[in-house]
């Protein structure tokens, strides 16, 4: 690491401690040659699967647009933006666990959906009627037919 003052390489870690989530590393450092004292922080880089789309083209995982899609979906409904984060972090999750290096869009769409579906139905509604882009009200109605079927789902289920 180099020091952020002078520039010189040689630094040595003063102290090392988890970051209150444990998902990072906060290290106190000082530069051998200026004396001066810093911060860094370590995280993990873990790599996303790369997106493949309907038309076979590939993508980078991008989590601003998952993100965009749904809050686009729970415009104006009454979900938290902690818990719209806490589902997007999910899905990130579920999708790195997976240990592939490619993944379909149609799977990505799908942890979409379930992560709405358990967040607000109409967000779900909303969403499935564009990705899936229903023609007619009978689309409409058939998948709340299927959804006011299914038990429900509260924010707090992982499944």
């Amino acid at each position: 690491m180099h020091c952020p003052f002078c520039g010189t390489h040689d630094t040595k870690v003063t102290d090392s401690r988890l970051v209150v989530e444990g998902d990072q590393v906060r290290r106190r450092r000082q530069c051998a040659a200026c004396g001066e004292r810093f911060t860094t922080y370590e995280t993990a880089e873990l790599v996303m699967p790369r997106v493949v789309k309907a038309d076979g083209s590939r993508e980078s995982f991008d989590e601003a647009k998952l993100r965009a899609g749904m809050l686009r979906a729970l415009e104006k409904r009454p979900v938290s933006a902690e818990s719209i984060e806490a589902a997007v972090e999910r899905i990130r999750q579920r999708l790195r666990a997976r240990g592939e290096r490619e993944i379909k869009a149609i799977e990505v769409g799908q942890e979409v959906m379930d992560a709405l579906k358990r967040l607000d139905q109409i967000a779900y509604i909303r969403f499935a009627s564009v990705y899936r882009r229903f023609q007619d009200i009978d689309e409409f109605r058939a998948e709340i037919d299927r959804l006011a079927q299914e038990p429900s789902f509260s924010p707090q289920d992982d499944h």
